[in-house]
């Protein structure tokens, strides 16, 4: 296919660019630098309009094709930021920040967007408008809901929009995907039990917000066990468990405890922040203690939409030869925040066999760049093909 051969011809300097971005991360919106880069290597390719600062250190590029009878607009999306993770690669180009790092491969996916932005800009052999999308804060800021929030949708009046990430576990190049809810709904509570300290030869005569918040974590693993339809899917995590004394004999005043909630509907989003909130307010008043809980809606569940996963699905078995149905993903992802603005669809792609995104030992693999590059060229040229 034309358009693999030009990636593998463009390989080596997509990988440069990765690598640059990889050796220089930044997290959330201080993707300052690599703001900096993309919007310049936008403006070499010949884009006709690139825009910086749309959800603060976002950028943009718009490719207008040979001719624009379609009157469509497409976007393509890629999440720039890092990770505040201390990188154990061993690389030569591992991270010179120190506890940050490029450990979910958005370097890739910056450097695959701009390759096929570059070809793009090249051949321009479509009948329409692409809009390339280069996000900031995917790791937690919500980066998708700002850039929207500026106006994303409706300035380059996009009326459908695509994304990319790799995959490790799954074989270089191939991808994988499925209509519907396919990222989980990511949400965190955060609880503080309250009773009566005092000496811990003396139980008697405190609440003991130790055992009191013991029982809290126990009972909210019954939210999935018995309070949630077995076949839906709630997971209820509590990740941190902090006295507020450290002493060997002192029952303590409070206790926190923080986690996560993942769901992949509303109605258990909803049935969990309920529950969460009835059993550590029950679970309090019956030990004579207090519960206050804040709960925090984080992303929603990121639902592919059904003809735009079809056809996802098409581009990529024509680049790779196939493409698997992927299952679903208790991780959330803010393309969810875009998807709700417009009609698109969610791609995985393979990393092979790599550790797993989130990892210190995590590295993008340069050898899935021609695949991810030309499934974003394709959906471009198959969604508005010239005359």
């Amino acid at each position: 296919m034309p358009v693999k051969n030009r990636f593998a011809e463009l390989q080596d300097e997509i990988t440069a660019w990765r690598r640059d971005i990889h050796e220089n991360p930044e997290i959330l919106f201080e993707t300052h630098r690599t703001s900096a880069l993309v919007a310049e290597k936008l403006q070499a390719f010949g884009c006709d309009e690139v825009v910086t600062g749309i959800g603060r250190t976002g950028v943009v590029g718009v490719i207008k094709g040979k001719a624009d009878s379609s009157g469509k607009v497409i976007g393509l999306r890629a999440d720039m930021d890092a990770l505040p993770i201390h990188e154990q690669t061993g690389l030569d180009y591992a991270s010179k920040t120190p506890g940050a790092m490029h450990a979910c491969g958005h370097d890739g996916h910056t450097a695959m967007l701009l390759g096929a932005a570059k070809y793009l800009s090249e051949t321009r052999n479509f009948d329409g408008t692409v809009v390339v999308i280069f996000q900031p804060a995917e790791e937690g800021g919500g980066g998708a809901k700002v850039m929207c929030d500026d106006g994303l949708m409706d300035r380059w009046g996009v009326q459908e929009v695509y994304g990319l990430h790799n995959w490790p576990g799954q074989p270089v190049g191939a991808f994988s995907i499925r209509p519907g809810s396919f990222f989980a709904a990511t949400d965190q509570f955060d609880i503080t039990f309250e009773g009566r300290g005092g000496h811990a030869a003396k139980p008697h005569e405190t609440v003991d917000t130790t055992v009191l918040a013991a029982q809290a974590v126990l009972a909210l693993q019954t939210i999935a066990s018995r309070n949630a339809d077995p076949v839906h899917q709630v997971v209820v995590s509590v990740t941190s468990f902090e006295t507020s004394s450290k002493a060997f004999n002192v029952i303590p005043q409070k206790v926190q405890i923080k986690g996560t909630v993942r769901t992949m509907s509303k109605e258990m989003r909803d049935l969990a922040e309920t529950r969460i909130k009835e059993i550590c307010n029950g679970i309090a008043a019956t030990f004579g203690g207090t519960a206050d809980v804040t709960y925090h809606r984080g992303y929603p569940v990121m639902a592919n939409h059904e003809e735009q996963t079809e056809f996802a699905a098409k581009v990529a078995a024509s680049v790779s030869g196939s493409c698997a149905d992927a299952p679903l993903v208790m991780g959330g992802e803010d393309f969810a925040f875009m998807l709700e603005e417009r009609p698109g669809a969610y791609i995985l792609m393979g990393n092979g066999d790599t550790a797993m995104v989130h990892h210190p030992e995590y590295n993008f693999n340069d050898d899935a760049i021609p695949a991810g590059c030309s499934w974003w060229a394709e959906i471009v040229e198959q969604r508005m093909p010239a005359a």
